[in-house]
Order: structure tokens, then sequence, then C-alpha cells
């Protein structure tokens, strides 16, 4: 049985604003596991996307790039995160900070 998404008041656990991030804390989603059919560089990428706001974003993808990762990783169509981002509407330091790491555009 599927239940409804919870909204407002329902939801029980709330949203958390302001909060400190540690370097340590943004490190902690260079471990993360991505699902079998995505390359693990994108979608670690792609969940700090979601999962940052962009001044967080622009401090993870140093450390990103450091550990050794790939900010130019593809999918099987040949697009980069740099491709996904971009068609956001509101992602413009998300994007900025990726170009800055040499991210580019693929085929997507």
């Amino acid at each position: 049985m599927k239940e409804e998404k919870k909204t407002g008041a329902a939801r029980t656990q709330p949203a958390t604003r302001n909060e400190e991030w540690s370097d340590e804390r943004l490190s902690e989603f260079l471990g993360l596991q991505p699902p079998a059919s995505m390359p693990a560089d994108y979608a670690v990428l792609l969940k700090a996307y979601r999962g940052m706001t962009a001044d967080l974003f622009a401090r993870f993808v140093p450390l990103f790039v450091a550990a050794g990762r790939d900010v130019n990783a593809t999918l099987d169509n040949g697009s980069t995160i740099l491709d996904h981002l971009s068609r956001h509407r509101r992602s413009d330091e998300y994007v900025a900070a990726l170009e800055a790491a040499g991210a580019r555009r693929g085929r997507g």
C-alpha cells in the first residue's frame, strides 16, 4: 500500500536551516554508494547538488577533486553532471563551482 506524501506539519523530520557543515561532513559525501546504473563520481556530485546549498557545494567540489574524483564522469549517453545541472534554472552557482574545477559539457 502506497502512502501519500506528507507535507507541512505532518512531516516527521523538520527542515534544518543555517546548519554548520564541517569539511569532514562534506567529505562524507565521497563515500556514498551509487545506484548500479550510474558512475560513482557522477552519483556523488548529483547527491551533493541535491543535498547542499550552493556555498556548501562550492566548498565540496575542491574536496571531491583533491580526492582524485572525476568532475567529468559521464553517463552512458555521454552527458556529464554539468549538462544535467545546466538545465536547471537556479543552478548558476553550482555550475560555476564545477566549471572552476575543470568540468566540461559532454554530449548531453
